[in-house]
């Protein structure tokens, strides 16, 4: 078994002028990436990382880039692998978040780690943001613009935000996008999810850097887009067949999607495409730990591969 199989060493890119994409090997469960954006008087950190660990890596290049002491955090959503380490960069940090972010990560609290005990978390914690906003709000670090946009509906999750640099044409997006992993639409909305990327293509980015996965361009949009609507698909067949999530998953032909990691992935979003075909608000709640014990069961009864 390769190092990269077992486990997952980050790598830092400056894809622009005091931008860096701090991205991982293998961008799986828990495997997040992070930005860094420096300016005059300090950085703009884009997500935290899952565990105390990984998020201490961070701080130490955050530290060693010899900006200034302000930090400023955005989180793209609440869950624990992009915001577990907030409370790592100290108490100055100023924590922005969507609206929504707030209520779901109190509720959520460290359930990701009861998920995969196994897994070294040390000191993590839910830092709640300080500074929340509906739909756009605009960051300015020196001369550099950084637009916060959050696009009225739930995708990914409820509270999605991308960060959006219009001079540099860099978009970190969130999880709204994975590079190499299957998207996840389980706490969020398969067709919302379908809108959101469509927004995304229109800005023009020329960069983009996914929650999870390498650094990768616009082509990742069309990428997601076949792979959500092959489910939403998936999901009127098999519910014309009278058929589970489950069962519909066991059965697809994963095609062009054959080399994305996390393939069980495909159970939740089945579920969350068959509750939009059935009208329920975009959204709203399933039940999540259920779900992933299907998952589990896809995977051959294993829990899902964490290198958190």
């Amino acid at each position: 078994m390769t190092a990269t199989e077992t486990t997952a060493t980050p790598r830092v890119q400056e894809i622009a002028d005091g931008v860096h994409a701090y991205t991982h090997s293998r961008g799986g469960w828990c495997v997040s990436n992070a930005g860094v954006l420096t300016g005059p008087d300090g950085a703009v950190v884009i997500d935290t990382l899952a565990t105390e660990g990984r998020t201490r890596a961070l701080v130490e290049f955050v530290d060693g880039l010899g900006t200034g002491p302000a930090r400023v955090i955005v989180n793209t959503h609440h869950h624990g692998d992009h915001n577990f380490g907030n409370h790592l960069f100290g108490p100055a940090a100023v924590v922005v978040g969507h609206d929504r972010i707030r209520p779901e990560m109190i509720e959520t609290g460290l359930a990701l780690t009861k998920l995969w005990p196994d897994v070294e978390w040390g000191d993590v914690r839910v830092t709640l943001p300080s500074i929340t906003f509906s739909y756009h709000l605009t960051l300015h670090q020196g001369e550099r613009r950084v637009e916060l946009i959050h696009f009225g509906t739930a995708a990914h999750t409820t509270n999605d935000v991308v960060a959006w640099l219009p001079e540099e044409r860099v978009l970190f997006a969130g999880d709204l996008v994975m590079a190499g992993a299957a998207p996840f639409c389980l706490m969020g909305s398969v067709r919302g999810s379908v809108n959101a990327i469509r927004r995304l293509a229109a800005l023009g980015a020329e960069t983009v850097v996914a929650g999870h996965g390498p650094v990768t361009g616009p082509e990742i949009f069309d990428q997601t887009l076949r792979y959500l609507r092959w489910v939403q698909d998936l999901a009127v067949e098999g519910r014309a067949l009278g058929l589970t999530p489950l069962a519909i998953a066991l059965e697809a032909d994963h095609g062009e999607f054959a080399d994305l990691v996390d393939q069980e992935r495909l159970v939740g979003n089945l579920y969350r495409a068959d509750a939009e075909l059935s009208g329920g608000e975009l959204g709203e709640p399933l039940d999540v730990p259920a779900i992933f014990d299907e998952m589990v069961l896809y995977n051959g009864g294993q829990v899902p591969t964490c290198l958190a």
